[in-house]
């Protein structure tokens, strides 16, 4: 049998990278998937949306990513608030002193049976889970002697969640944000984690 000469076997191999890389560009400029690499989107039901525009669907996969930011944020320090309250006070933390009850505890309150009185699932039972961003933040201020050995600074804590909270507000309500905001959003969550001591 006749040897193939490295040239041909080197063309197939360049031929079908070629045909890949263009079916990539097509996947990419329609919206479409073409099965070329595995996808972590095939349970997702946004993919059966495919009324929507190709561009506005690229920028909220986009923009999901920044969504997953802010959402493990928020509820990690949902989580370290309720903790620390909890070794502090007490599993009945939340109706204690220590929850501002204009500020805090009656917002929450407010939120929750809103959620009931609308016939919907509540997303919690747990009050702390309807806590905004900024009570979150009042609620490590103005327990600063309970949060004091966790953060380096209260002023910090103030300024990096206000300015988190600003960043926020886009992305929470759906409008694209640009290059430089996303940056300022990394650099915002590298800052909150760089208070704790």
């Amino acid at each position: 049998m006749p040897k193939r000469p490295d040239g041909l076997i080197r063309a197939f191999g360049m031929s079908g990278l070629q045909i890949v890389t263009d079916l990539e560009e097509v996947q990419n400029d329609h919206g479409v998937d073409l099965g070329l690499k595995p996808s972590d989107t095939k349970d997702r039901k946004v993919s059966e949306y495919e009324q929507f525009e190709v561009s506005l669907r690229k920028e909220a996969a986009r923009m999901s990513e920044f969504y997953e930011v802010f959402y493990c944020l928020e509820n990690s320090i949902r989580r370290l608030v309720q903790d620390t309250m909890i070794e502090a006070e007490g599993a009945d933390w939340w109706h204690s002193s220590r929850v501002h009850e204009e500020k805090v505890r009656r917002p929450a309150q407010q939120r929750h049976k809103k959620e009931v009185d609308s016939g919907i699932t509540p997303r919690s039972f747990d009050l702390i889970d309807y806590t905004t961003f900024g009570e979150l933040s009042q609620l490590i201020t103005d327990n600063w002697d309970v949060f004091d050995p966790i953060f380096s600074s209260k002023t910090a804590v103030s300024n990096i969640t206000n300015q988190l909270n600003l960043l926020r507000g886009p992305i929470a309500h759906c409008n694209p944000t640009d290059e430089l905001e996303q940056d300022r959003l990394n650099l915002a969550v590298r800052s909150w984690f760089k208070l704790m001591s």
